[in-house]
């Protein structure tokens, strides 16, 4: 990994402090990634949200990131929204700060990016896209709700074989404010720190 990454991840590892509800809240999705591991299959998880733009794209990347540096095999993480809009640049713009490379390879309204954690890990490839999305499984995957107007606009997720909600607070309420490279820099510190959480309690 980058070492501007590992020292992110270092700093977390180093104030971690998920609280007993928090791991009450994640718990569900420890369950789900320990249950596929111990079978010897895939764990696919998608990360949904309202606009598929800032939280679920956090959550993805980390995820993502936390399942290579604990070493679980065959973790592939995803995220989509109850509508496209586009990846907002302050979440990429962020994940740079913090460690990621981050090239932009396709230029439009709702442009692609290219979020490397690694020289050689493949690419988390983060554009803005509805969660039944083709780039995004159809089956045999977890739904993991990162904000509740997600979680209660759509009780019925296709294909999904487990529906977990974990809501963060939305950074969009620091947008346009001189707070805001510091509540988006603490919303992905606080995704992050959970996602280690869980990865951290897997056992291959």
């Amino acid at each position: 990994m980058y070492k501007n990454l590992i020292a992110t991840i270092d700093n977390i590892n180093a104030i971690q402090n998920t609280s007993e509800e928090r791991k009450t809240v994640l718990q569900p999705l420890v369950d789900f990634i320990q249950q596929k591991a111990t079978a010897g299959q895939p764990i696919n998880l998608n990360f949904i949200c309202t606009h598929n733009s800032r939280r679920s794209h956090l959550a993805q990347v980390w995820a993502q990131t936390a399942a290579d540096y604990f070493d679980i095999p065959d973790v592939r993480c995803y995220s989509g929204g109850t509508e496209e809009t586009a990846l907002f640049p302050k979440v990429a713009d962020t994940l740079s700060h913090q460690g990621f490379q981050i090239f932009k390879i396709a230029e439009s309204s709702n442009p692609v990016y290219a979020i490397k954690y690694s020289d050689n890990a493949l690419p988390i490839i983060g554009f803005s896209k509805p969660y039944d999305s083709p780039f995004n499984p159809a089956s045999a995957f977890a739904a993991i709700m990162t904000c509740s107007q997600a979680d209660g606009g759509c009780p019925f997720i296709a294909g999904a074989e487990k529906r977990i909600p974990i809501t963060f607070e939305d950074p969009k309420v620091s947008d346009g404010t001189a707070q805001q490279a510091q509540v988006y820099a603490e919303r992905s510190l606080q995704i992050a720190a959970e996602m280690f959480y869980v990865f951290s309690k897997i056992k291959r």
